[in-house]
């Protein structure tokens, strides 16, 4: 078989791996404020604050502009359409802003998730149609990464197959648009922790593969055998198979993947050193060392359990090849939501909030 035609010329493969590096650098994470406008209503609601787009514009001013020794610990702040074309009071555009404090500007390019039609409520998740002229445009206007969210949920029955070759090829064809624009792409497939399952059953979801008979998977419930699920692979195989496939270069992407967590109607509680071996174990079996960073989503963990996690994981004792650090959106911003309460005299107190949890 012959070669396939090189994706990237060595300029742009160069380029991607500078992106990378530089979002990951040792010490330093990304700030995810892409919450689309829907989503932060729920969040201004939250403390009495009308979703209005001056609120939403002085909110994300307040994290952008804090000050400087937040600069050491953020190399990347994802940002929503809207968010990308507004300006701070003195009339920088926020790409401008975020760029003065020594971080890259990212975009949130997918389109929301939509169901999948012939499953029990799984989903993939739209927005390729126009992807490549709306990134050569975000690239034009400042971004140099992006970020793109799957959704994949436990339960007895799921995810299938499908739903876990649909969503990988999804992210696939996501990445390599990205990367011939010359945006780093971030891959998220996300699994979600609702449900009562343990740590190993996200362990096995996450890295196993095969048709099994599945049981109840906490093992404070009666053990009551269900059904033989779809064959489900790996989900971080599958999406690296996916990768592969579409020759996606691997040194300038980053993955954002969930924590290997228990669902949260899991009884049984676990340390963060448990939940670290479970993460980096699946991790080793399934990236490739040429990833260069793992940018860990908070998935619904708190602000401080987010923090212990992540640092579990970086004193996990087997060897990690890849930076490991946050793509925290709740877990860096809740405190701070709450102190500034939509209110102008709250900034500096809600800019220390998140200078707290950023140092963390």
């Amino acid at each position: 078989m012959s070669p396939p035609v090189p994706a990237l010329s060595p300029e742009q493969k160069q380029e991607l791996a500078t992106i990378a590096q530089r979002i990951i650098a040792p010490g330093k994470g990304i700030l995810a404020a892409d919450e689309s406008t829907g989503a932060i209503a729920k969040r201004l609601s939250s403390v009495g604050a009308e979703n209005t787009e001056e609120n939403r514009r002085w909110y994300r001013q307040l994290l952008f502009t804090a000050d400087s020794r937040v600069d050491a610990c953020i190399g990347g702040v994802i940002l929503f359409h809207e968010t990308l074309y507004q300006k701070a009071d003195d009339g920088r555009p926020f790409p401008q802003v975020i760029r003065g404090k020594g971080a890259l500007v990212g975009i949130k390019v997918d389109k929301g998730v939509v169901p999948l039609a012939g499953t029990n409520g799984e989903t993939t998740t739209q927005g390729l149609d126009g992807l490549m002229e709306r990134c050569a445009q975000y690239k034009k206007d400042g971004a140099d990464f992006a970020k793109w969210r799957c959704v994949l949920k436990i339960s007895e029955h799921t995810p299938t197959r499908l739903a876990v070759m649909e969503n990988a090829n999804v992210l696939a064809r996501y990445a390599s648009i990205c990367q011939q624009n010359g945006i780093v792409p971030i891959v998220e497939p996300e699994i979600l922790p609702d449900g009562d399952h343990d740590l190993k059953h996200c362990q096995y979801v996450t890295e196993k593969v095969g048709d099994v008979p599945v049981v109840s998977p906490c093992p404070h419930h009666v053990p009551v055998v269900s059904p033989p699920m779809s064959p489900c692979p790996q989900v971080l195989a599958a999406v690296y198979k996916a990768l592969s496939d579409h020759h996606v270069y691997l040194e300038g992407t980053l993955l954002k993947p969930n924590m290997v967590t228990p669902g949260h109607a899991c009884t049984k509680k676990y340390s963060p050193e448990e939940i670290a071996m479970a993460t980096v174990t699946a991790l080793r079996r399934t990236v490739p060392p040429a990833v260069p960073g793992i940018t860990f989503l908070s998935g619904g963990q708190s602000e401080e359990e987010a923090s212990l996690n992540l640092n579990a994981i970086n004193r996990c004792p087997l060897a990690r090849p890849w930076a490991l650090t946050f793509s925290y959106g709740r877990a860096l911003q809740a405190s701070a939501l709450r102190a500034w309460a939509g209110k102008k005299d709250n900034t500096k107190a809600a800019q220390e909030e998140y200078v707290k949890r950023a140092l963390v």
